[in-house]
């Protein structure tokens, strides 16, 4: 049977519960665990599909079409495992499966409330990873801090897996912080007895507690700590800010935090953590031989977690090519044509990102037709690509109107077309296409250099993709298709032939860069742009431009 372990948080939002039982997550997997990690969210929204990134960040999509809270990307690439539907729920969706329920008699005329109802639906969600015998530790992440009026529900089912299972089968973790002020030159730890007061007084009682801190955590305020708060000294963990959140586990595994929590699930301690290739990493990660500069344009730029898997993936592969990757953020409304060279000419490589909607799109075109033009190396993504066809279509094909029918429903030259299926769809939220799919790659292209092999998997989150009706013309030209979807002939990669580095994908790579399995596109990207800034260093690239120029 499973065992549990529970992570809450306290006095403020934000303080990293994710990485903390990522971390922890990862420690345990060292030890030869098999381990899982869940998120449970307290809002409404039945997940995080409809939400704009800046009101919760990326959406995380798995690989069996789940929309999720992007704390799963830090799980999967922490542990290099996939989640699925089960590991993300939401209030929202806790309340639509009782209603549902409830609509269907299923409660033979029962009064439905909070408790028992809402909270059994909740622990049956929180135990089910638990009960099909494929993990030994399930670690279940509660969004949102203690205290909020409606994390309550999700507090009195942790309350209730703690009464129902033995005392050995559970465990529950409190994140909380320790402020430092800089005026008395000390730690204070009130926030963090109020805290946990205030989660003891639910009935929920931490049996260990996580200090984040700027500061180290001396012996006396950890006694403290434990003195006001009901725990055993050693149990009172000190999580100094890092530099990097793939530090955190070589933290926690310092403080014994694995240790502590397989002491109190009675569980026998196997042999050391093998952490050898996660130190692999952080040695290349931390001590990089050269630096690049990479261009993000975006639109949703004054949240950096609205890109969190790109800017995870750039990290990913910067440590595979032993560079340090400097991501510059440009925001796809402040370029047009007077302003893009000077944003972008000392660049080594440009991503278009993914998106929504019409705004910042010209930006997002204009910043192709640099990377074609100065042989920059260039990268699309979803969105990324579909500019890169439009600029093609409009600047080489001649078509001048060339557009996308989500920007300008009534253009006459619609190179990027709603997908066929997509045209009955009028409900939002987990409507899209999503999660895996197919893709068969050509030989003799850069996609096949790049993955080396002619049949890939990829996660998929679009409504839109190229009109095929315009295939032969494209390819005609020098943009071929070298990605195609076997089942619907759907285009999911496109590159320029004449181009050291010019790629465009329909699908998300980023979403399944992991520190062991690093995306090869991105791996590669970085590769032509490392290759681009030695050239560039010697004179070459300035060179090729001017002959490029004066053809």
């Amino acid at each position: 049977m499973a065992k549990y372990i529970f992570v809450t948080g306290g006095v403020t939002s934000s303080l990293g519960k994710g990485i903390i039982a990522a971390s922890l997550a990862k420690l345990l997997q060292a030890r030869g665990f098999k381990v899982t990690i869940q998120k449970f969210d307290p809002y409404i929204n039945v997940d995080p599909g409809t939400l704009n990134p800046y009101e919760h960040g990326e959406c995380y999509v798995t690989e069996d079409g789940a929309e999720t809270d992007l704390d799963l990307g830090h799980y999967e690439r922490f542990l290099n495992i996939y989640t699925s539907q089960a590991n993300n729920v939401t209030t929202g969706r806790i309340y639509q499966t009782v209603i549902n329920k409830e609509r269907a008699g299923d409660f033979l005329g029962k009064t439905v409330q909070v408790v028992p109802h809402i909270t059994d639906e909740i622990k049956r969600r929180m135990m089910l990873l638990g009960n099909d015998g494929n993990y030994d530790i399930v670690i279940t992440e509660i969004g949102g801090t203690v205290g909020d009026i409606e994390s309550l529900p999700f507090i009195e089912a942790v309350r209730q897996i703690q009464w129902e299972l033995p005392g050995g089968d559970v465990c529950v973790i409190h994140l909380t912080l320790i402020p430092y002020l800089k005026a008395a030159k000390e730690l204070k730890t009130k926030p963090t007895q109020h805290s946990v007061k205030m989660l003891s007084e639910t009935g929920v009682h931490p049996d260990i507690i996580v200090c984040r801190t700027e500061e180290p955590l001396n012996n006396d305020i950890k006694r403290k700590i434990a003195l006001f708060c009901n725990v055993k000294p050693e149990a009172v963990i000190e999580a100094m800010d890092a530099s990097t959140i793939y530090e955190v586990p070589l933290t926690m595994l310092h403080e014994k935090l694995d240790i502590i929590c397989l002491r109190k699930l009675n569980t026998t301690l196997v042999p050391e953590a093998d952490l050898r290739n996660w130190k692999s990493f952080l040695e290349k990660l931390k001590y990089p031989k050269s630096k690049v500069s990479i261009g993000l344009i975006g639109k949703y730029m004054e949240l950096q977690d609205a890109y969190k898997s790109i800017l995870e993936s750039f990290i990913h592969a910067g440590a595979m090519n032993e560079v340090k990757v400097q991501v510059i953020d440009v925001h796809s409304e402040d370029l047009n044509k007077h302003t893009v060279k000077e944003k972008l000419e000392q660049l080594d490589g440009l991503l278009v990102a993914p998106g929504f909607g019409k705004r910042g799109i010209e930006g997002k075109i204009i910043a192709v037709q640099y990377a074609r033009e100065n042989n920059l190396p260039f990268f699309g993504i979803c969105l990324g690509m579909q500019m890169a066809v439009i600029e093609f279509a409009r600047n080489i094909l001649g078509i001048e109107k060339a557009h996308s029918t989500e920007m300008d429903a009534q253009t006459c030259n619609p190179v990027i077309d709603m997908m066929q299926e997509q045209k009955k769809i009028k409900q939002m939220g987990g409507t899209m296409r999503l999660g895996a799919y197919t893709c068969e790659i050509k030989k003799g292209t850069l996609a096949y250099d790049i993955y080396d092999k002619t049949i890939i998997s990829e996660r998929h989150r679009h409504r839109f993709e190229f009109n095929n009706d315009y295939l032969e013309q494209f390819e005609a030209n020098g943009m071929i298709a070298s990605g195609i979807n076997p089942d619907n002939n759907l285009v999911e990669i496109i590159e320029a032939k004449d181009h050291p580095f010019f790629i465009g994908v329909q699908y998300h790579p980023e979403l399944k860069s992991t520190v062991e399995s690093p995306a090869p596109l991105f791996v590669h990207f970085i590769a032509a742009a490392k290759n681009y800034n030695e050239q560039r260093s010697s004179g070459k690239v300035t060179a090729l431009q001017t002959e490029m120029q004066s053809a």
